[in-house]
Formats: C-alpha cells, structure tokens, sequence
C-alpha cells in the first residue's frame, strides 16, 4: 500500500456522521466512485492487500545454513584433505585400493546433509501473514457509476460504497452509512465470540474502543445476518487487519534457548581446536626443526578438526526434537516449530485465557434468585439433568411460580438450541444462552413446546450500549382478553394481565431492574419497592463476588407489537423476574496441573475479558492466586506506561477485562524482567502477542488459522493441563539433550587428545582418518545417542526450577564433565596405543599388517563409547539399579553399533574403504578390556559423588 495518507479524519470514522464521511472521501452513497476516480485513488492508495514486509528468500535461508561456524571449519577440512589426496595421486604415493577424496566427499555430504536439516526447519516461514491475507474476501459486490458490480476484493478504494447481506466477508474496513437488522462476527478480530449488531445512525467517542465501534465493519469479519451499504474507508494495510500484520512483521523472532546454545557450543569446540590445531603444529615444526614433516602435521591436524565437530549432532537434536512432538501429540499438543520443544523447560511464566482453557467453556446455571431466595441449581454440562435446592432441600420448580416464570423467560429470550449429538448433550449458539436452555430443561420447560403457546413475532436484538435484548411473543390461545378463559396455561394467564402479547427481557441485572417497575411474587405482579431492589443488588453482589456471570430477568404484557426502533420506549415499566447465574466451571484437571506449575518454579497468569469479581473467584479456586491478590484491568492497564506495568507484572496473577492488543503489552513486560514467557491466545488479535512470546500457544478448537500460524505450539484440546504436560516433555527432552551431548563431546575430546599425543610421542602417523573420525561421530556415536534421547524422565523432573535460558550449555557442572570424561578417555587410549605400537613391532606374526595398532584405537575408542552409553542413563544410579528394559532402544544400539565395528575390522571390502586391519583375537580382547575400563570409571564416579552426599551431572 502507498504511504499516502487518508484524508484528516481518518483515524476518527466512527465519531462522524455518514455524510462528513462522504464529503470527506468524495463519495455518493447512491452512485459511489466514477471509473476515472477509482483509477486515480488506485494509484494514490495502492492496491487492496496486505504487503509482506523484508523477509528472507529461500537462497538467503540456504546460504546461511552454511555460515555456521562448525560447518565452515568442516568445509576447510574437507579442502585442504581433498588437496592432500590431490597431491597424493599426482604423486602416486596412495594405498593401493585407497579411494581417492573419500575424506572429502563424506565430509561435504554431512555438510550438505546438515545444512539440508538446518533449511528445512528455517524455511518453514511465518505464515501468519498468508493466513491473514485469506480474510479477504476475492470478491465484492459495489456501487460503481451508479450500478452493481461485483470486483476482486483487493481493487476496492477508499470511497467505493459496498453492499453486505448473510455470509460476506468484508474485504476492507468502512463506515456503515444504512443498514437493516446487521449481525457482524468480530470474533477473528476482537476475540469477542458473540456476533455484534451494527447501528448506523450513530456517532461514537473518538476513544470508543475497537469492539465497541458498531458504527464501522472491519476487513476479515463475517455478516451474520441482515444487510448494510458500507462507505470502504480503509484498504491494505491502513485497515485494523492490516495494523495487526504491521505489528505481526514489526516483531522480531529471537534464537531459542536451544539455537543460542548451540551457537555457543560451536564457538567453544571451534576456538578450542584450532588452539590445538595451532599447537600441533608449531609443536611438530619445532620438534622437526623444519618443515620436513608438514604433511604429517597436516594430517593430524585434520583429523583434531574433525574429531573435534560432532557432526551427527544436529541430525541427532533434530530427530530428538521430532520424537519429542510425537510424544507431545499424544498429549494433544501439536508443535509447529521443533526447537520449541526444548524451549519449554525454560518457561517460568505461563499466561492463559480462562475461557475454555482453565475452565470448560460450558456455562453452568449455578444459583437462581426470585422471591428473596437464592436456589442452587445442581447438574453438570448442558445436560437438562439437576435438582433445583433451597437450604439444602429438594423443591419442585412447578410448586413455586416465580421460577416457573423466571424459566419460561430463560426459554423464550433465548436464540441457541440444546440437542442430543452421538450421546452427548450439546448447544448450537452462544454458551450463555445454551445454559439457558439447559436451566430450563431441568425443570421440564423446553423451548420447543412454548414457543408452540408464545410464538415470537419481534425482538429487540442484544446491543453493547443497551447491554440487553428483548423478545416479543404473541399468545395464540388468548382471543379475549379474559385471563381465566379455558384452556389457558396458568402460567400465561399469570403473565398477561389482559393483554395478548407479552415481552420477555434479559441483561444486565443493574441496567434491567432500573427499569422496572414492579416485581413479580406468588402468581401475580406488584409494585416494587426500594427494599425489595436492595435486596436484589445484594443478591447480584453476592452472585458476581462468587465468580458467576448474572442475568436479569424481566417481562412486560403488551397491547401491540412494539415498532422496530422504538426499544428505548417500550423496554420501560417492566416486571422484575429474578436473576439467574452461571458459572464456566473450572476444568477438574487443572487444579493439579496448576499446583504442578507452582512445585516446578512455573508461575500461572490469567488473562480475561471477564468481570475482575469473576476473574479473581476463578483464580482463588484453581490455586492461581490468593483471595486478596491484586487484579489488574485492561482500563487501569490503558493507563499504565510501560516501566510502570514493567513494575507491576511479576506482582500481578490475574488480569480482567483485558483486550487482546493488552497481552502484547503484558509479554513485553514480563520479558523485560527477565521472564521466560507462554502465552495463549485463539483470536487474529493475539496473533502478534503469541509471536512475542517465547513460546505462543493457539487454540486447535477455537483459534484462527492466523493465531496458529503465529504460534509455536497448539493446543488440541484447549487445555491449560496440555500445557503443563508439554512443559514437563520440554524438561525431559532438554535433560536427554544434555545427557547425549556430554556422551557425545567427552568422546570427542577424547579423540582430540588421542590424536594430539600421537605426534608428541613420535609414534608416526595419525592414529585416526578423518573418515574414521566421521564413522564414530556419526555411528558409533550417533546411535546410542539417538536411543538416549528417548531415555524416560526423572522421578523429579517437575520438582525444580526452570532452566534458566540463559545458561551456557556447560552450566550445572556438565563443562567440567565432559573435559574430565575426555581426558580420563583419552588417558585409558593413549596408555592403549602407546603398549600397541610396540607390541606390534615387536610381536608382528605373519602376514598382519604391522599399522594394525591404528585400528587397535580406533576399535577401542568406538567400543569405549559403548559402555559410556550404558553408564551415562542416570546421573546418580548404579548402571545394576536400573532396569535395563525401561530404555531397550540403548540396549539394542549397543548391541548393533558393536556388531558394525567388528564388520569395519573383520569384512574385508570395509576394512579397504575405511582402512582398517585384521585384529587377531588376542588384540581384541586387549582392546574390549581396556575399552571397559571407561564404564568402571563412570560407575566408580557415581559411588564417589554418593558417598559425597552430592549430585552427578
């Protein structure tokens, strides 16, 4: 869209009449835009889309996959061995039957191979914009020159005249110049469920809030019902849709925890090898005084660089981070992005709607109020299944009038339908009004059957301003005006004081009482009195303070059918009824899934746009927070600068009446204080606060695409307790991704050391090649550590703290158990190839190679990780604690890596390619002894730190 501005006023649309909009924009409600003026405002404001704004290309993501610096090193090995062998084979000095560039091919295909992993994780961009753009709708039905015309949604301007009826999605935002009984569902945009009726005779405060504008409609919303002509005011990305896509672009996507340490693993072992790469070499040149052995000491360093990456690493997170989300999916959890797996653990705060989430989204009528009493009302779900009970005792809804008419009005001022489906008992329509039904199906009051006696022949639908809706219903039965004819239900008859249509009104309990003028008790009205009203404001205070949503009640017999605009008129000398109030109950589970939060170090936050006395009786019961815990409200919030709210968050558990623009506020703020955020969120206006939390969670069942698109993981079944079950999975795939890189890196570090002291020995030779180095990185490495990954949790798993997501990953002792792992590996491996080399020079028995002392330690590094796997499944049990079969997968990698080493040295066309030699039986004895020496050392550090009295790592 063009940076040209809309004329002044625009920011203000629905403060000012329809014809100021029209003269402002230059436009006829009659004839709309000329051809020639479309033209010229197309090229002023640009066409009707939203624009993607920077982004990276697919060559971009590609390219810097390969920027990583582990990778680049490999790729620096990968040309200087294929030189070497380049060399070789001009010089004609390699082993017969060598291969040549083999170091140099496998070398690149892992780099390939990671660099493929890294794009595919990357390239699956942010949707949330292409999800955003789906709102428009392709086509649209306009005035243009004075006729109909139907054009694609994104040539609409400012000033072209729209018509809306049943089932349009607005394709931009604009001003309602007439309309007739317009229902607009906002719910993608405000996050408010209940459909909105649109007024356009009125003007409204310029601060009038988004959901309360009912004087505009909004590109990406949907007409319920009725029809409207519409003045287009805002196109692309001036429009509210359009805002939420700046913001949502404006955000910018951190590294995860996992990412950033990653990161810095990479510059540690690179840094470290090439210090030691560095030392060989100037070591080596020194030692020979010259340069006559370069090419050894080219070799070696080589094979340092390549033992120093653990190139099956990110094949190994990545699949660890797979198998992660499968388990999550299973707990109704779909994660969208593989590092939020891990990034889980990491969450100290969880904020969550309550609707639906930590409550069942099934209202519940809960207490009724008529006569001064307060009745409970027992029964679960939408169920028409309860008894109705006063101090405790059954009593029968038809023996007591007044709730017998309170019912009748819950029936007939009611648009939702309660049904039956597979068993289950369910509404179509609003949750209030489903409750409604179900209220009145347990006292035998269907709606079916008194609509039959009350048929509705005109209403005055619900309204923001009004904060209520009435019914008009004719009583076909009634041809007199004589209440006690025959064949009149007595209910109605009480009802009608001799008149033949009668008006049903629910709303607000303050609003709706204050105009009433009389109440009804017994059988019959009276004139209300203002002790009878105080008492039912205490009632209200009552119902409201105990969490429950409250409805009041209200009727009026009626001579005619009222006329259409005349609600303000007609809705005055009512009837009191009582009030009925509902309760979205909490769902069971997630009292113990939040006490769970609470022992993890895990602080819960609820965010609403429920009333704050609804709000607070929620949290107390659920554990959220203390009776007298401060709420905090969308209005007081408003007001708030942000090093003020920065202040207030970590104080503040419970926040109401809160728009979905506020959570982007609260995330920031809990970040800024160093928190490590989950959010939910279902709605198109959540869309930018879940981008900005660490980890943003959408709804399966109620959220847009665009929410989901914007998250990181989504919930299945919309449940607080699916959040905390993810959480723990998170913990237990970060310890296992701790558990596999210290298994990987101390045998690395072993490598590395082994490979150093060849030289420094004199010894001759490099012990490893790069491609055996690969083989044990990738293989002998790689599958025991692909089977710790799966590795069951701790008993204490949710029994501590957070991971902080700014600790190294050497954090917690485990930098200073991979160097001593290293060193002890490399000690037991040097000791082995020092008696090797000698042995074989001077025990050669015929026909064996006499280099054989190569493979000796190769074939003893490789069988030494085998027994560090078994040992490294718990940090404090005793390998003879554990039961062996709760992890088989370690097992089974053990057993199948062992068989693919002893191929590589006894099949022939493996020992050629990977050059190895034949080991006579004695050797490898000699090698499995030593190899086991490393599982005895693990073991033995265990009964060490035991005895101490502390933790391994």
């Amino acid at each position: 869209m063009s940076a040209h501005s809309l004329p002044e006023g625009a920011a203000v649309w629905h403060s000012l009449e329809v014809d100021k909009a029209l003269e402002l924009l230059d436009s006829n409600a009659d004839s709309g835009l000329t051809p020639q003026e479309v033209e010229q405002r197309l090229q002023k404001y640009g066409l009707n889309e939203l624009e993607e704004q920077g982004g990276r290309s697919p060559w971009e993501i590609l390219l810097d996959q390969f920027t990583n610096i582990m990778l680049l090193m490999l790729i620096g090995v990968a040309l200087i061995s294929g030189f070497l062998d380049f060399m070789a084979w001009q010089q004609g000095t390699l082993r017969t039957g060598e291969v040549p560039f083999k170091d140099t091919i496998a070398i690149m295909a892992i780099v390939s191979l990671n660099g493929i992993l890294g794009y595919v994780q990357e390239s699956r961009a942010e949707k949330a914009l292409a999800a955003l753009k789906k709102l428009s709708s392709p086509l649209v039905r306009i005035i243009r020159d004075g006729k109909l015309a139907d054009v694609p949604g994104k040539e609409l301007v400012p000033g072209d005249v729209m018509l809306l009826e049943a089932g349009v999605q607005l394709a931009a935002d604009g001003r309602l110049i007439e309309q007739s009984n317009l229902q607009v569902r906002e719910s993608a945009l405000t996050g408010e469920a209940e459909a909105v009726n649109k007024q356009a005779k009125l003007t409204l405060p310029e601060d009038t809030a988004l959901g309360d504008r009912i004087n505009l409609v909004f590109q990406g919303t949907e007409v319920v019902q009725g029809r409207a002509k519409v003045l287009v005011t805002n196109t692309g990305m001036t429009t509210e849709l359009g805002k939420i896509a700046t913001m949502l672009q404006s955000v910018e996507s951190e590294p995860t925890p996992l990412q950033q340490r990653m990161t810095q693993l990479g510059n540690v072992l690179v840094t470290g090898s090439l210090v030691l790469v560095a030392i060989v070499l100037v070591g080596g040149i020194i030692q020979a005084r010259g340069f006559t052995n370069l090419q050894e000491l080219l070799e070696v360093s080589l094979s340092m660089a390549v033992a120093v990456v653990p190139e099956g690493l990110p094949a190994v997170i990545t699949i660890t981070l797979a198998l992660g989300t499968q388990r999550m999916v299973r707990h109704n959890a779909l994660i969208r992005k593989l590092p939020a797996v891990e990034t889980l653990g990491s969450v100290t705060t969880i904020c969550s709607d309550k609707t639906g989430t930590l409550t069942q989204n099934k209202m519940v009528v809960q207490l009724v109020y008529t006569n001064h009493k307060n009745f409970r009302v027992t029964g679960e779900g939408y169920a028409p299944v309860g008894d109705f009970q006063l101090n405790g005792q059954k009593v029968d809804p038809d023996e007591n009038p007044e709730i017998s008419a309170l019912l009748v009005a819950c029936a007939m001022c009611n648009d939702s339908v309660l049904q039956k489906e597979a068993g289950e008992w369910a509404i179509l329509g609003d949750p209030t009004e489903g409750a409604l039904m179900t209220l009145g199906g347990k006292a035998g009051i269907e709606k079916d059957q008194w609509h039959s006696k009350l048929p509705r022949v005109s209403e005055f639908p619900f309204s923001s301003e009004r904060k209520r809706m009435s019914v008009i219903c004719q009583v076909e039965e009634v041809v007199t005006v004589d209440p006690a004819m025959s064949g009149v239900d007595p209910l109605i008859a009480g009802f009608l004081e001799s008149e033949p249509y009668l008006m049903f009104t629910k709303g607000s309990p303050e609003l709706t009482l204050a105009r009433c003028n009389r109440i009804y008790l017994g059988d019959r009205s009276i004139p209300i009195d203002e002790e009878q009203r105080t008492q039912i404001s205490v009632a209200n205070d009552y119902m409201a303070s105990q969490g429950l949503r409250v409805l009041g009640f209200a009727y009026k017999p009626l001579t005619d059918v009222p006329t259409e605009a005349s609600e303000d008129i007609s809705e005055q000398d009512l009837v009191w009824l009582g009030l009925v109030g509902m309760l979205d109950a909490p769902r069971p589970e997630v009292r113990d899934a939040v006490k769970e939060c609470r022992q993890a170090g895990i602080r819960p936050v609820m965010i609403t746009g429920d009333h704050q006395l609804t709000a607070r009786a929620i949290a107390v019961d659920l554990g959220i927070a203390d009776a007298d815990a401060r709420v905090l409200t969308g209005q007081e919030l408003q007001r708030m600068s942000d090093t003020e709210l920065k202040e207030k968050v970590d104080l503040v558990s419970i926040y109401a009446r809160v728009s979905p623009e506020h959570k982007l506020r609260i995330v920031q703020a809990l970040q800024r204080r160093g928190r490590f955020v989950a959010m939910t969120g279902d709605g198109v206006n959540d869309a930018p606060a879940l981008k900005q939390a660490d980890i943003g969670i959408a709804m399966g069942i109620t959220g847009t695409d665009v929410s989901k698109e914007a998250s990181d993981m989504v919930l299945l079944d919309d449940n607080f307790a699916t959040i905390v079950a993810a959480t723990k999975e998170g913990r237990v795939v970060y310890t296992n991704i701790r558990r596999f890189i210290k298994y990987i890196l101390g045998s690395n570090i072993g490598e590395v050391l082994t490979i150093a002291a060849a030289p420094i020995l004199g010894l001759g030779g490099v012990p490893l090649t790069p491609l055996q180095i690969l083989w044990m990185n990738l293989v002998t490495d790689g599958l025991p550590a692909l089977a710790l990954a799966v590795e069951p949790p701790e008993l204490d798993v949710m029994q501590c703290p957070p991971f902080s997501p700014r600790e190294s990953i050497f954090a917690r002792g485990l930098g200073s158990y991979i160097v001593r792992i290293g060193i002890v590996f490399a000690i037991i491996t040097i000791i082995l190839m020092e008696w090797a080399y000698f042995h074989v020079r001077t025990a050669t028995a015929e026909g064996l190679d006499p280099e054989r002392w190569k493979t000796m330690v190769f074939t003893s590094l490789c069988l030494a990780q085998m027994g560090h796997a078994l040992a490294i499944r718990s940090n404090n049990q005793l390998t003879i604690e554990m039961n062996a079969f709760s992890n088989p997968f370690v097992l089974g990698a053990v057993v199948a890596t062992t068989i693919l080493q002893l191929m590589l040295v006894y099949v022939p066309p493996l020992q050629a390619f990977f050059g190895t030699h034949y080991l006579p039986l004695d050797e490898l004895l000699v090698c499995i002894g030593f190899s086991a020496l490393m599982f005895v050392w693990i073991e033995g550090e265990k009964i060490f730190f035991r005895l101490m009295g502390k933790r391994s790592v």
